[in-house]
């Protein structure tokens, strides 16, 4: 129940594990071979642990994922990463792990997964009934990829059956889905729709996975749920970069009426411009970013809530957090836009400046005075390090190779490859429609959107990618000016 403190770390290496494929993007060969023989010769699930499923899945399932992938790959695009001798240890890892976590699935009558699970005992008898929208309905990328690497449908399955469940629960007056559901009764305990803690991901997997397996009705979902964000989430002027009003920006709502239920937003929700770049509805990425990139320079780092009314953090800590770096990247590599290397350098420096600790990088416990607390998130090095490493490192074979590559929620890279787009088992995932609907991977279209990538005109890339009366006028709304 501790915002900040939880059961992630699994007594299982999570940072090693978390930080392999960073090093792979940095083109470190012996220290990416060498953390993944120290993987292989001394990680194990087999511990009496009780983990979020959520958090093992996306850090270290993901990893594992990764790492394999880079490892096996015939084209090497990051160098020698071939690790001698290799015989599918990470793969065997990750399935073994995933062993562990399939308990969650079981004796739910929704079949939305329980939120945490003993590795050795299965689901702890003292469990709670509820668990995040995010928590459940994520991990269907790392689950997807590992049932395709194995060709065993069970992980997919699971998953897919998790996130139509959830989708199901949806309003039908809003289309909007709560935070917190009873995995038992799928009755709402957490009414708040909104784009940040509890739901994130939730969203970002829809379009993620549907990237990466081509699924149909993955996209369907997707801008079926874009489409309801603006209609009940967004407000502020129609468009980012001309007219009047107030700035655009995403509110909680309630799911049911769409009704404002708070004033705050929270830092997780700073991924959403980057998801919005890759739908391609970047004018609206532009404003958004530029508002969380106004609360960073108030304060040097984002708060994880911020009160939007009141222009003052609600919970001031931050833990290192990527989000704001993942979107300032994302929108470098669609506008080609310097100011967000000034962005991504003005982050760096209070990093450097505020978190920098003496082995290490540590959490804010407030942003406004930058005391510390003695921890670093594993997503500091596999998220955080990595965003930034790329934005500033133009000749990086992730934009240079030729390969197409996506990110996990926790910034694992992953190929966009033929070999996951084709399952052998679309007869028996829950209410899969006839195979030869495959939507092949050119023809990603956004449904609803104001607007595109081509709106972003040449003669704009070297101007401020927002007007500066526009900028202003955010910066005055988080107390900057």
């Amino acid at each position: 129940s501790n915002l900040n403190i939880n059961d992630v770390l699994g007594n299982y290496s999570l940072t090693l594990i978390d930080a392999l494929d960073t090093l792979a993007v940095m083109g470190n060969s012996s220290e990416f071979q060498k953390a993944v023989k120290l993987v292989i010769d001394t990680v194990s699930f087999d511990k009496d642990s009780t983990v979020q499923v959520f958090e093992a899945t996306i850090r270290v399932l993901g990893s594992l994922l990764s790492a394999h992938i880079i490892i096996t790959d015939t084209k090497q695009p990051f160098g020698d990463m071939t690790i001698k001798d290799y015989d599918n240890e990470l793969l065997h890892l990750a399935r073994d792990l995933a062993v562990r976590l399939l308990p969650a699935f079981e004796n739910t009558k929704t079949g939305i997964p329980y939120p945490r699970v003993n590795l050795k005992k299965g689901v702890p008898p003292d469990s709670h009934n509820e668990t995040c929208t995010a928590g459940a309905g994520s991990l269907l990328v790392e689950f997807g990829i590992l049932s395709r690497l194995l060709g065993d449908s069970t992980f997919e399955w699971v998953a897919r059956r998790a996130v139509k469940a959830l989708w199901s629960l949806r309003s039908n007056h809003t289309g909007l889905l709560g935070n917190v559901v009873n995995i038992q009764t799928g009755h709402w305990v957490g009414k708040q729709s909104g784009l940040g803690a509890g739901l994130d991901s939730f969203y970002e997997y829809l379009l993620k996975s549907y990237i990466l397996f081509g699924e149909k009705e993955d996209l369907e979902m997707f801008n079926d749920a874009y489409r309801n964000i603006q209609n009940h989430l967004r407000r502020g002027r129609e468009a980012c970069n001309e007219g009047e009003g107030d700035p655009p920006l995403y509110v909680n709502v309630n799911m049911y009426t769409g009704q404002l239920m708070n004033t705050w937003i929270d830092s997780l929700q700073a991924f959403f411009p980057g998801l919005q770049v890759l739908i391609g509805d970047v004018e609206d990425a532009i404003c958004l970013h530029a508002f969380y990139y106004a609360i960073w320079k108030r304060y040097g780092a984002l708060p994880e809530r911020y009160n939007w009314q009141l222009q003052a953090p609600d919970v001031p800590f931050y833990p290192l957090r990527p989000e704001l770096v993942e979107s300032t990247y994302l929108l470098y590599q669609a506008t080609k836009n310097p100011f967000y290397l000034h962005v991504g350098m003005d982050i760096l420096q209070s990093l450097e400046k505020y978190t920098k600790a003496k082995c290490g990088y540590a959490t804010l416990h407030h942003v406004v005075d930058k005391t510390k607390e003695d921890r670093m998130e594993s997503f500091f090095l596999s998220e955080t390090c990595k965003y930034l490493y790329l934005l500033f490192d133009e000749e990086n074979p992730v934009h240079k190779s030729g390969n197409k590559f996506m990110f996990t929620t926790e910034g694992h890279i992953v190929s966009v490859d033929e070999r996951f787009r084709n399952s052998l088992w679309e007869d028996i995932l829950p209410g899969e429609e006839d195979s030869t609907e495959k939507t092949k991977p050119t023809e990603l279209k956004a449904a609803n959107f104001s607007s595109n990538c081509n709106r972003v005109p040449d003669e704009r890339r070297y101007l401020l990618p927002l007007k500066s009366n526009y900028m202003r006028q955010i910066d005055r709304m988080v107390g900057l000016i």
